[in-house]
């Protein structure tokens, strides 16, 4: 399941609909081994395009190497769909390549602004549940769970 902070759908459905007819795309980082998405990036889709997106390789590396200084992780890859719904194309599945993170797409084709969420290892799409809360429980919370 992916638990994420409103604030957050909220920046990433405003960055799909500020690129839209454009495909947007990003991340959002988090602490090594939490599965907890922190600190939004939105990243220029370098192709441009209504119907594919790609990282442009020198602003990932960069975004990488800030991830590494920081002991933080892509908990969350996003990217709208323009014209389609909220599911991984066979392009999509092909690029994906952190097994431990989650696939989010956002559908803006309509104003509905579907908002889905996915794992996909090995090629293999999984969807699953996303809860949306308006902050993360304590570290103590979290631990009596």
């Amino acid at each position: 399941m992916l638990r994420i902070r409103r604030d957050l759908v909220d920046a990433i459905v405003a960055h799909a609909r500020r690129d839209h007819p454009d495909e947007a795309c990003g991340v959002i980082a988090g602490p090594e081994g939490a599965d907890r998405p922190e600190r939004f990036i939105p990243m220029l889709n370098a192709a441009r395009s209504p119907t594919f997106y790609e990282f442009d390789s020198a602003d990932l590396l960069k975004l990488y190497r800030e991830m590494d200084a920081n002991d933080e992780v892509p908990v969350v890859i996003y990217h709208s769909h323009t014209a389609t719904e909220a599911y991984p194309s066979r392009t999509d599945v092909s690029y994906a390549s952190e097994p431990e993170a989650h696939y989010v797409l956002v559908s803006t084709r309509d104003e509905t602004d579907e908002f889905r969420s996915y794992r996909i290892v090995d090629g293999e799409i999984t969807e699953e549940p996303v809860e949306v809360v308006t902050e993360y429980p304590s570290a103590t919370e979290a631990f009596s769970e």
